[in-house]
């Protein structure tokens, strides 16, 4: 076997065509083997002797795409001082595009002795652990090209590959569950249909199944236990784990890209799968485990943990940061994904101790002509001291809106003292991300997410049901903001049937009339349930995956979930650009103020109105006319006026519609708990009764002839 010096850039395997190319960080390493494996498990050691500025490197020019491979590194173990090297562990390469197998729980893969933990245990981990995969770069892309959809255009799908796909009846029972059966035109026709812009796709990072839940019978659903930064999970590969997972992968991409769809990942940059000093030596671990992990600095054989999973990345050494900004740039020009929502963003914000804002993680982002582009979404809460930070992250972020979330439940459970902060989260909550000079868009506007209640279970459910997970049920959220609508669980007494589908159909419109950038969680559209379990993480079975049997109240669910994202695309007043004044503007074109909050007398709402902690309804008038935000080609946006009837009480309500200089008629667009026919006309001061727990959407043209609508309005009819 020749062996060349190769180079010390980039970081990883890289195959070009005739050879591999391999280079490795470690400042802490003696000694560093790379280690070619045959097929019956055989090992091959190269010895390294290039070292530039702490990165080992050899180029080999035998080694081709599909070559599994690791490294041994040679070093101090001295965990008192924060060094844990362990040659006798097959390392994988914090750079691998892909690996190969899953660890096992196997006592090898711990570098101290189970019966006396002071003492080290030297048993060799390759027969148990993963390997590194070379990988080929090549992929025809064809013309493909990112949707780049507009940020306030953007509906957002979070969903998972195997939970989406897995039960679907029209996908061959050997594909399901994985990036092909992602990329296939049952899900794709689904998604369009619905009309979502992007998924968000739940951990395809690498990710390994924890041992604790093994030994239970359970998996790792979620994946939020990364290993492989660069490499897709190859648990979710149709064709074997042997490098073909990346391939599959960018075609699923390149699937969606056709149907116009985006691809947003959940990235999980905040820890790895080697949990605290007691985890496995997987990788990094062994490679330079002072380098890559925050250790608590009076005792640095323990690790300082924000995440609540054992470690924590330090984000404050130059080669973290590059491994990060190296594996989001590689799969945005690899593999054409198009923007990231990061977990426990506020742990990447760490430097010392606190969140800082402007910490060097920032600072990066901001500056790559590459990732400062894409979308970019953060979780903005860490288990950390001040580690929630809802509003504090920089301009070019947008972020998860916890606040969001727990107003939009509130309201519409009935709870009192909640209007005026569920209009600020109607509105865009300006008063969260304004002061920064950032929009609407930096709202990423949900009521559920993978972690909790589905919204079916959301007002099903007054207490989770977890008792699955193993953990005597006390797992998962217990303040859920829910409301089991009269009984808890299953019911089938149609009053309550009818109930639950007409709650969770306001949740769903409210989400899509609300300024920023919506997400629904998948199968929310078609009333998807968990039976109560609010922490489906260790779920891999029918618990957690989509249903797509639909029985009449799912059928119903879905048809209004794909009107109401028809009619938030078809209005930009339900999309704007810049936030909402609430004040007449000159430039804007009309004599009324872009959004007024009215009464269900029909005027404007008073200061004793907005008091009462027993208010549980108002309208929201959203003026067509007053959009002073300019179109790319600088004409000025005409929309029809929206009237928003809410009326969360637990009472019939009787409504009055506005005076006619806000609109003479209004169009009954679409309703939740109504008797009114689509289409029908109200008239300006018109009293109209409104059942408990109701929403209604009334729409009108422009006032004048010369201010046409945008796009034309044809109120949707439906037997």
């Amino acid at each position: 076997m020749q062996i060349w010096t190769g180079q010390s850039y980039p970081l990883g395997a890289t195959f070009d065509g005739s050879g591999t190319n391999f280079a490795l960080f470690s400042e802490v390493a003696e000694r560093v083997e790379l280690c070619l494996l045959a097929e019956d498990g055989t090992e091959r050691a190269v010895e390294i002797t290039e070292v530039d500025a702490y990165v080992w490197h050899v180029y080999v020019p035998s080694v081709q795409p599909g070559q599994r491979y690791g490294y041994r590194v040679h070093g101090p173990f001295d965990p008192a001082a924060g060094h844990r090297c362990d040659p006798s562990k097959l390392l994988l390469d914090p750079y691998a595009k892909a690996i190969a197998g899953m660890a096992s729980n196997h006592r090898s893969l711990y570098s101290y002795s189970f019966e006396d933990p002071e003492q080290r245990h030297e048993e060799d981990s390759a027969a148990h652990t993963m390997h590194s995969v070379v990988v080929s770069p090549f992929f025809d892309w064809g013309n493909d090209h990112p949707p780049a959809h507009e940020y306030h255009d953007t509906v957002i799908y979070e969903a998972h590959v195997k939970g989406l796909t897995m039960l679907h009846p029209d996908i061959d029972d050997g594909i399901r569950g994985t990036y092909v059966a992602m990329g296939h035109p049952a899900i794709i026709d689904h998604l369009k249909e619905l009309g979502v812009t992007a998924v968000e796709l739940m951990p395809v990072h690498q990710f390994v199944q924890d041992g604790h839940l093994v030994e239970k019978g359970m998996r790792n659903y979620w994946g939020y236990n990364t290993i492989g930064f660069f490499a897709p999970h190859n648990e979710y590969a149709y064709g074997g784990d042997t490098g073909q997972q990346v391939q599959e992968f960018k075609q699923m991409v390149k699937n969606l890209h056709e149907a116009d769809i985006e691809v947003i990942l959940d990235v999980v940059y905040n820890h790895t799968a080697e949990g605290n000093h007691m985890g496995p030596t997987l990788c990094f671990r062994g490679i330079d485990n002072s380098s890559y992990y925050r250790l608590v600095e009076e005792d640095r054989a323990h690790y300082y943990d924000t995440t609540g999973t054992g470690n924590s990345l330090l984000m404050r050494t130059p080669h973290v940061l590059q491994l990060i900004m190296d594996s989001l740039r590689y799969w945005i020009t690899e593999m054409h994904v198009d923007g990231f929502r990061f977990d426990l963003a506020s742990t990447l914000a760490r430097e010392l101790h606190e969140v800082d804002r402007l910490s060097a993680f920032f600072d990066i982002i901001q500056q790559d002509p590459i990732i400062s582009q894409v979308k970019l979404i953060a979780e903005p809460w860490d288990l950390g001291e001040g580690g929630y930070q809802v509003g504090g992250f920089p301009p070019l972020w947008s972020e998860w809106n916890g606040h969001y979330r727990d107003t939009v439940r509130d309201f519409h459970r009935s709870e009192p003292g909640v209007l005026g902060d569920f209009t600020s989260r109607l509105a865009g909550s300006s008063d969260l991300y304004q002061h920064t000079g950032r929009t609407p868009i930096a709202s990423i506007n949900f009521v559920t997410a993978h972690d909790g209640f589905t919204m079916r279970d959301l007002v099903s459910y007054n207490e989770r049901h977890n008792e699955d997970n193993g953990e005597d049920g006390r797992d998962g959220e217990s303040h859920n903001r829910s409301w089991n609508s009269g009984v808890e669980g299953p019911s089938e007494d149609p009053e309550v049937r009818a109930l639950r589908l007409r709650r969770a159909k306001n949740l769903m419109a409210t989400l899509l009339v609300s300024q920023g950038v919506p997400m629904i969680l998948h199968g929310d559209e078609m009333g998807r349930t968990q039976g109560g379990n609010n922490n489906t993480y260790c779920q891999d079975n029918e618990t957690a995956w989509m249903h797509w049997e639909l029985d009449t109240d799912q059928m119903d669910m879905l048809w209004f979930t794909q009107q109401m994202i028809a009619l938030r695309q078809k209005h930009p007043i339900f999309r704007r650009r810049r936030f909402l004044q609430g004040v007449v503007r000159e430039d804007a074109g009309s004599p009324l103020a872009d959004v007024e909050w009215i009464g269900t007398d029909g005027t404007l709402m008073t200061a004793e109105d907005w008091e009462s902690a027993e208010n549980k309804c108002l309208i929201m008038f959203l003026n067509g006319s007053a959009i002073p935000e300019p179109t790319l080609r600088g004409e000025r946006i005409v929309d029809d006026s929206a009237l928003l009837l809410f009326n969360a009480s637990g009472n019939d309500v009787e409504f009055t519609l506005p005076p006619a200089d806000h609109g003479e008629s209004w169009t009954v667009t679409l309703g939740t708990g109504t008797t009114m026919e689509l289409g029908e006309t109200l008239t300006a001061g018109q009293s109209v009764t409104r059942p408990s727990h109701s929403l209604l959407v009334l729409l009108r043209p422009p006032m004048s002839d010369d201010e046409p609508a945008g796009e034309d309005h044809e109120p949707t009819t439906r037997a």
